[in-house]
């Protein structure tokens, strides 16, 4: 019994390797990417080992002196810290839901619509904006939403306030700000993957709900709706891997001295103590912390779904 098995594994052996010598010209082509994620993604983790030292240029990495936990004692005693914590999980909670539920809502009623033209019309006018530099969507965020700018004439126009907004310097409003803007740009990039799921559902589905019976409505939460669950669900998991990352481009160029207890997220907080304030060693427990956080919140929502025997990313 255990030399059938012995001989079992062997042969497995040799198939594995047979099928990667006949696919060769396919393992040559995933050399350079290989190379690039070795490079850029791997290779800077020697870099994390500042995190645990009073870092300084001069001495490098092998010369610096040790001080164990201490950055990170000292980050977790920081105020702006927390905050930045706090804001960075919020900013992404709500990028998250917005992004997600407008995504799946606008590919649903393209996904309705029978006229082509219009539909490729609305898609090409909708996924644009992901092309666009954030300078250039943060500058049209100013002037939109600035006292005189399209959103406050409007209110005032329809009586909805007695007096200017002030959206851009009032941090209550800076993470809804954040949302809007994010849907704006990103609503039909998203759009598409689902739009791609619900080309995939079998039409002969549909064509059994209509004869049952079956509306219009009906069928979108019978059948394209339960037919898209498996991304949707592939993209959960994904993005609860990214909620560490709120961003910062947008952060950064959009907040300001007024709301920084509102809009500075982890990457703005590290910007400005590596670079800034030349704290290497802070920065980088900064950095190091949000990457552990995102590494146990991507395993912790895989291990969720692979109990709820959904589809799951390992």
């Amino acid at each position: 019994m255990r030399n059938n098995k012995e001989k079992a594994i062997a042969i497995h052996k040799k198939s594995v390797w047979r099928r990667l010598g006949d696919q060769w010209q396919l393992m040559l082509m995933s050399v350079p990417m290989l190379l690039y994620v070795f490079l850029f993604n791997y290779a800077p983790m020697w870099g994390w080992l500042t995190a645990f030292q009073d870092y300084k240029p001069k001495l490098g990495l092998t010369g610096s002196p040790w001080v164990s936990m201490k950055n990170f004692a000292w980050l977790f005693s920081r105020q702006d810290f927390l905050n930045s914590i706090r804001n960075t999980l919020a900013m992404s909670i709500i990028n998250l839901v917005l992004g997600t539920i407008t995504s799946i809502l606008l590919a649903v009623l393209l996904n309705e619509v029978r006229n082509r033209t219009f539909k490729r019309t609305v898609q090409t006018v909708t996924y644009l904006p992901h092309f666009l530099s954030m300078v250039i969507v943060v500058g049209m965020a100013q002037n939109i939403f600035a006292s005189n700018g399209a959103v406050n004439n409007l209110l005032l126009s329809l009586g909805l306030v007695k007096e200017p907004v002030f959206f851009l310097g009032e941090g209550k409003y800076f993470w809804g700000l954040v949302g809007v803007i994010n849907v704006w740009k990103e609503v039909g990039w998203n759009t598409i993957i689902y739009i791609s799921a619900m080309t995939a559902i079998d039409p002969c589905l549909h064509e059994a709900a209509a004869i049952d019976g079956a509306g219009r409505f009906q069928r979108i939460l019978n059948v394209t709706l339960p037919g898209i669950k498996s991304t949707f669900v592939i993209l959960l998991i994904m993005n609860i891997g990214h909620l560490m990352e709120a961003g910062f481009e947008m952060q950064y160029l959009l907040g300001s001295s007024v709301v920084i207890d509102w809009s500075q997220t982890i990457d703005v907080f590290v910007m400005n103590y590596g670079i800034s304030k030349q704290q290497y060693g802070v920065a980088t427990a900064a950095g190091l912390f949000k990457s552990v956080v995102a590494i146990i919140l991507l395993i912790g929502a895989n291990t969720i779904s692979k109990k709820l025997d959904e589809d799951t990313l390992i």
